[in-house]
């Protein structure tokens, strides 16, 4: 494991501070579980750009074609 010295206004500090206190986890916890979850949306939002660029009208029209034909539930149609 290793350390990171930060810096941060103190505002976020209180935030921070108040919010781990609240959820009953340390402050670096909290701060681990944050960055976790960040790098968790961009690594996800990468990949799902990359399988977008693999994707292809005819295969996204072919998975469709399977999907049972059935009328809406309630409140899910389209207004006329």
């Amino acid at each position: 494991m290793s350390a990171l010295n930060l810096r941060l206004p103190t505002s976020v500090h209180r935030h921070i501070r108040d919010i781990s206190s609240h959820e009953g986890v340390s402050i670096n916890q909290f701060i681990v579980s944050a960055v976790s979850e960040k790098i968790s949306a961009l690594t996800t939002e990468e990949y799902i750009a990359s399988r977008a660029k693999r994707a292809g009208k005819g295969a996204f029209r072919r998975v469709l074609d399977r999907v049972p034909r059935r009328a809406p539930l309630p409140a899910d149609e389209i207004p006329e």
